[in-house]
């Protein structure tokens, strides 16, 4: 049986602190993964669920888009093809606890607010339509039908369509994103902000004016052939951990792997492969060949003395180091490029990365040692102002050896959420191209709008000052993902519509507009049988790779609908049933989608057919696929990138965001960070033992965290967070971390990644300050 869920919240006074771990997975981790399992599921329904993840004939995860081996590159997937946080993520949605009517009567909306975040998850699946009328403070059931005749008179009575944004989670599938912003488009906005817009839209950006294309260039074969992998910024023990795995085979291989990060992450020290029997009772695998202990925002710092040294290499022994015929043919602005990079300022350098010369001197020469060079990266490096000059040095550090469009080489932004690479394919940003809009327009006979939407920042910034009014939220947990939180609720608060497409109970739903809406929906892991007959779904992971999930579980209830019928009931009735869009048909038979997508989509063509291959298919990448460069310039352009280090006063302290090893994103499964030997609470911020005894506090004291943010104006701003526990640990001198969305009300919403817009949640100038009792 299936344990209930918790009655009490957390209690942050029950922190329990230990030796962080030593290695990654191992028994460990199959034991955890099995026992969260069965406390959701059950134990007959775990061993009907887990064989069927990230397998061919089932589901995929509903976690992270790390992909699956391909049987072209000669892979085959193991019975056990997911990790202990996918078995998590599965046994949340899977679960056997439930939400109704009852629930919501027992509880208020301002009870429901003042519950932590875990808590609310763990309540259960969401079961039927539920609605927050103006004035009242319990959340009460309605039907589908009053649901959507509720949501379309609300929208149909905005001034402009321009009023109302409609978010996207990356949980979304390829057939209900096409959809959805087909749908968004036809009422007449682009208004499409998403969770990417708060991760890798710097990675995009960057790539994009680089190499012509915004996703990575690698497959998974690629990664697992090459000669060095950097892993910047990114804790893949935690939030990608079958890339370890493939960091294993790298290893086994021979090849090498440097970690860049402020905090030392057990997951790239040492990994025990629960499906070997030395990962079991063995001592595992050693991972990281070295460990560059960064001070947080000097990757750029880091980057450019790399590229320096390479280029100066190249000038003491010219044609033996660089790929000089690479760049001839294939690049653009490299002479500029390698003037600037030849000067290079140790002294700033070293203060701005914390790092010696010697060590990044080796880095150089393990970049110079190596035929086939890979560099993975995640929220680490986007979440900065200079992000996306950070991801262009990156471009730089790999063109110089020609290592784009070369089997073992290229770039791999890791994107967090399953589909968030889908849903950017199909068509969810504010800005997408003037061919995409066009072929849109051709396919269906309708007019959309060309002008760019508001992205997740701009969105917000329109709830303050009455620009939007109604907020759609095609899955996802707006309130808890978005930074500065006091300001993110007092805007969503402000809203006359609030509409959550949810299969779980989130912060969102307790934070509702004037008229507010949860629509409950099917999980991936569950059937979803139409007219037509039973459906299934299509993805796009981390690297290109598109393909089928089919959910086998019976749903949680019977009054859920899919996403795409939820949007298409929507849809007829927000643009009525003479709509030249069939979007009965959509719901219908999800074939009829994806063959509109294969008309309007570029590299789509034949989406029904490929998509029902055992691996799906690969997504053109030109640069990858031809060293063809669709950039302004036609070719691959070498950027210059001057770091600006960040300023801290005395007695502050640069602060990151980071997730627990029991939460993905915003979903809380559990109170141990074991890897960090943190156990019991959330509410922590780590900070380096010398830092600690410097600024006078003690290991475990509580403390006020308070964030200081200089505007254009010169002002400073301060957020505070209160009541957070000191944990000494070992990050970088003068850095600290906290767990999101905890941490989230200290992110200034005017805090963002240049050219990106991306809220700059890994450097927050932060003091700490004893807490007030009280």
């Amino acid at each position: 049986m299936a344990k209930r869920p918790p009655d009490r919240d957390v209690d942050e006074d029950a922190l329990r602190v230990g030796e962080p771990g030593h290695a990654a997975a191992g028994l460990t981790g199959v034991l955890v993964s099995l026992r969260r399992s069965w406390e959701q599921m059950g134990t007959v329904r775990t061993a009907r669920t887990l064989p069927l993840l990230n397998q061919q004939s089932g589901f995929d995860c509903p976690g992270c888009a790390w992909p699956d081996p391909l049987a072209a590159d000669g892979d085959r997937r193991k019975a056990a093809e997911f990790c202990e946080n996918g078995a998590k993520a599965v046994a949340e949605e899977a679960t056997t606890r439930r939400i109704g009517a009852d629930f919501f009567a027992r509880h208020s909306v301002a009870d429901l607010a003042e519950r932590t975040d875990y808590w609310l998850g763990q309540q259960g699946r969401l079961t039927e339509p539920m609605i927050l009328h103006h004035g009242d403070d319990h959340y009460r059931p309605i039907g589908w039908d009053a649901a959507f005749d509720v949501i379309a008179e609300q929208l149909a009575a905005l001034d402009s369509p321009d009023e109302a944004a409609f978010y996207t989670s990356g949980r979304t599938s390829n057939e209900a994103a096409f959809a959805y912003q087909l749908l968004v488009r036809c009422f007449g906005t682009n208004n499409l902000p998403d969770c990417s817009n708060m991760c890798h839209e710097s990675s995009g950006a960057a790539l994009t004016e680089t190499i012509g294309i915004g996703t990575g260039s690698v497959s998974l074969s690629d990664v697992e052939h090459a000669d060095l992998v950097l892993v910047l910024g990114q804790n893949p023990g935690t939030n990608h951990p079958r890339m370890l795995s493939s960091l294993e085979k790298v290893k086994h291989r021979g090849g090498r792997i440097v970690a860049v990060n402020p905090l030392p992450e057990t997951g790239l020290q040492r990994f025990k492969n629960p499906q070997h029997v030395s990962g079991v009772v063995g001592h595992g695998t050693a991972l990281a060949d070295e460990f560059a202990q960064i001070r947080i925002g000097g990757d750029l710092a880091l980057l450019t003395a790399l590229t320096g040294l390479l280029v100066q290499a190249d000038d003491e022994a010219p044609g033996w180091v660089l790929d000089s015929a690479f760049i001839e043919a294939h690049t653009h602005g490299f002479a500029e490029f390698a003037e600037q990079a030849r000067h290079i300022d140790w002294a700033a350098t070293e203060r701005a990365t914390g790092l010696d010369r010697q060590q990044i001197e080796r880095i150089a020469r393990m970049l110079l040692d190596s035929d086939r060079t890979v560099v993975c990266w995640a929220m680490g490096l986007t979440q900065h102002r200079q992000a996306v000059a950070t991801i262009r040095e990156v471009v730089n550090l790999l063109l110089l050896r020609g290592m784009i469009g070369k089997p073992g080489a290229g770039v791999c932004p890791v994107r967090g959420h399953s589909n968030v690479q889908g849903d950017r394919t199909m068509g969810i940003f504010e800005k997408m191209p003037e061919s995409f809009l066009r072929a849109l327009e051709r396919e269906f006979g309708v007019t959309v709008p060309h002008e760019h939407g508001m992205d997740t920042v701009e969105t917000l910034r329109g709830m303050h000052d009455g620009r939007i009014r109604a907020l759609v939220a095609m899955g996802g947990n707006f309130a808890a993902a978005t930074p500065d939180t006091e300001a993110t609720e007092r805007a969503l608060r402000g809203c006359a519509l609030t509409v959550h497409v949810s299969t779980k109970l989130n912060r969102s739903h307790v934070v509702p507009g004037d008229t507010a809406l949860i629509l409950p929906t099917l999980g991936r892991t569950e059937r979803d049988a139409q007219e037509s007959g039973e459906q299934f779904v299509t993805v796009e992971d981390s690297m290109s790779v598109v393909h089928a999930s089919r959910g086998r579980l019976r749903p949680a209830s019977e009054h859920l609908l899919s996403e795409v019928a939820i949007v298409s009931r929507l849809a007829r009735r927000l643009l009525g049933e003479a709509h030249p869009v069939r979007w009965e048909d959509f719901e219908r038979d999800y074939d009829v989608i994806r063959d509109h997508i294969a008309r309007v989509v570029p590299g789509c063509a034949d989406y029904n057919q490929r998509v029902r291959q055992p691996d799906g298919f690969v997504m053109p990448h030109p640069p990858r696929d031809s060293r063809t460069f669709p950039t302004e310039t036609g070719l691959a352009n070498f950027t210059v990138n001057v770091p600006e280090p960040i300023e801290v006063a005395d007695g502050r302290l640069l602060l990151q965001t980071l997730r627990s090893h029991d939460q993905y994103n915003t979903t809380i499964y559990g109170l141990s960070d074991r890897y960090r030997g943190i156990e019991d609470a959330r509410r922590v911020v780590l900070v380096n033992a010398d830092d600690i005894a410097a600024l006078g506090f003690a290991d475990g004291e509580l403390v006020d965290v308070v964030s200081e943010w200089r505007t254009t104006d010169g002002d400073v701003e301060e957020r505070r967070a209160s009541r957070f526990r000191i944990v000494a640990y070992p990050t970088a001198r003068g850095c600290a971390a906290a767990y999101y969305p905890e941490a989230n009300p200290l992110v200034p919403l005017g805090a963002v990644a240049e050219k990106s817009n991306t809220p700059v949640s890994k450097a927050v100038v932060v003091r700490l300050e004893p807490h007030a009792h009280g």
